[in-house]
């Protein structure tokens, strides 16, 4: 039974933008507003639950700026990761909000590499050309599973969403001097080229699934100007703004804001200009009552039982 004004917690990142140079709109100047930062280039915004002494989220949604690329890296399964003491792997998606026109991103190898081809790559840094990247644009999706090698490029903005997991072993990163992973990365990596992309797919007139894996579904919301809606929050939800506003349970919203909702049902009130949205909830299929539309003065708040 919780609606909650997510809260912004800034990463200093290498590759990261100044906080007077973010390039997508006012969402993450907000988001930078609102948060205590120096002058060192902020990476990525993490969104937390609103209280310090919270529960932890399963999922983690965070906002990405690149001004460089990222390293090459890649993220253990969860088996390998609880190996390491760690709760869970990290597999994870994203969604590109902005885009200058070479961003582009890397997934999987353009041909099969043996563990020991892997680490000869790796050693002499040939690694580098053998990712498969690939130009791409605002408005796509790109899912990312444990073991898959990946990197992202300059010049984009990135909404992710994944599993609550920090574990990246990094392979290559362009001369940085940051720790490399080699042995970790080796032994999780899945050396081949990376499976075909899931297309989205438009599940109602307001509803696009994006992508769905075993731990989250992830959907892209657009409600009309001045419409009033009820989203069911059954499992852990996580609601982006990504253009326009409005209402959301007691809490304004607009472009940049994040509500972390669960066992609730949220009642929102689209504005004049619209609202446009990214939900992430934990489940692997889409919930099927997820949405729906209510006349103004009918949309509920309140408790709903949870999904087991």
């Amino acid at each position: 039974m919780t609606i909650e004004h997510a809260r912004a917690q800034l990463q200093p990142k290498p590759w990261g933008v100044k906080p007077g140079a973010v390039p997508w709109s006012v969402a993450a100047l907000r988001s930078l507003s609102g948060a205590k930062h120096d002058d060192r280039a902020i990476g990525e915004i993490w969104f937390e639950r609103s209280g310090k002494e919270a529960p932890a989220s399963s999922l983690l949604l965070k906002l990405l700026f690149t001004s460089q690329p990222l390293s090459i890296q890649v993220h253990p399964n969860d088996a390998y990761a609880q190996s390491l003491g760690l709760a869970n792997g990290k597999t994870e998606a994203w969604h590109v909000l902005s885009a200058t026109p070479e961003a582009k991103v890397a997934l999987g190898l353009k041909r099969s590499l043996t563990p020991l081809q892997l680490e000869q790559a790796i050693d002499d840094g040939s690694i580098a050309d053998l990712v498969v990247w690939r130009t791409v644009h605002a408005g796509d999706t790109i899912f990312v599973p444990a073991g898959t090698i990946h990197a992202i490029g300059e010049g984009l903005v990135i909404a992710e969403i994944q599993q609550r997991s920090d574990a990246t072993f990094r392979i290559f990163d362009y001369g940085r001097g940051r720790e490399l992973h080699i042995d970790k990365a080796i032994a999780v990596s899945i050396a081949e080229p990376a499976d075909a992309q899931p297309a989205p797919h438009r599940l109602t007139d307001t509803r696009t699934l994006l992508t769905s894996n075993p731990y989250f579904t992830f959907e892209k919301i657009d409600l009309a100007s001045n419409s009033a809606w009820q989203l069911n929050a059954k499992q852990e939800t996580w609601l982006l703004v990504i253009a326009g506003g409005g209402n959301a349970g007691s809490f304004d919203v607009a472009e940049g804001d994040v509500i972390f909702a669960q066992s609730d049902r949220i009642r929102i009130a689209a504005g004049f200009a619209g609202l446009i949205g990214l939900v992430a909830y934990t489940g692997v299929n889409p919930a099927r009552d997820l949405l729906e539309h209510v006349a103004p003065d009918m949309a509920a708040t309140g408790p709903m039982e949870t999904v087991q």
